[in-house]
């Protein structure tokens, strides 16, 4: 029978004790407190700019979700080689829409009135531009994507000049801070500058697919864009 192995008679238990305790007792180092602020409040001018943002990119990505399912109702029988791309990019834009649709109704602000002409006109531009072919389908996605990109680099010029006099209070220390934005504003700037650069995606990938073959494209491409300007222009404000 194999011996059991017992601790030396000069070991107490006191001692193994002290032990532990010295173990279980290293100081820790307490964890560092979030940083906590306290912002200044918006101008007024502030407030409006952000109230027209969030309702004329919610009404745009409504609008793109439209164009494309339009589109993909008539281009999923004529051109089956093009379901994939168009899915993804129509999935894209559904996911652009469903995070403008929560911070619109998280920050409590009005869509656009002329919401149900946007889902008509935006899914008679995706049907129509699909009837005529590939190509004007794809001249239409320039033309919309352009406009919405640039768009977008607008928004994102105002918000990082615009809004620079925003001051934060430390609560910790009390210091105060100019410049320093609140996590809302760098999410809803993040959020613009990843929409912007799928909808430049979108834009390559109907250059790719022979948007400029289209006839006539120039035509085409300036009249949709008029159309997108003058919409952007009208949901900023109603």
């Amino acid at each position: 029978m194999p011996s059991i192995k017992t601790l030396p008679k000069n070991c107490k238990f006191s001692t193994l004790s002290q032990l532990r305790a010295q173990i279980n007792t290293q100081p820790v180092p307490p964890p560092s407190s979030p940083k906590q602020y306290e912002y200044s409040s918006l101008s007024p001018h502030q407030k409006a700019f952000l109230d027209r943002v969030i309702r004329v990119d919610q009404a745009g990505e409504l609008g793109a979700n439209y164009i494309y399912a339009g589109q993909y109702s008539i281009l999923q029988h004529t051109r089956p080689e093009l379901k994939t791309i168009l899915k993804h990019m129509w999935e894209q834009e559904i996911h652009h829409h469903n995070t403008f649709n929560k911070l619109q109704v998280e920050n409590r602000v009005r869509p656009s009135l002329f919401t149900p002409l946007w889902k008509l006109g935006a899914y008679s531009i995706g049907v129509g531009t699909a009837l005529i072919g590939k190509e004007a389908a794809m001249a239409c996605t320039v033309a919309v994507e352009t406009v919405i990109g640039g768009h977008y680099n607008d928004q994102l010029r105002v918000l990082m000049n615009k809004f620079s006099d925003i001051q934060a209070k430390d609560l910790n220390t009390g210091e105060i801070i100019n410049g320093l934005e609140s996590e809302e504003l760098q999410n809803l700037k993040n959020t613009i500058k990843n929409f912007r650069d799928d909808e430049l995606e979108h834009l390559d990938t109907a250059v790719e697919n022979d948007a400029e073959a289209a006839v006539p494209y120039w035509l085409l491409t300036e009249g949709i864009k008029l159309t997108c300007r003058l919409a952007i222009w009208t949901a900023e404000r109603v």
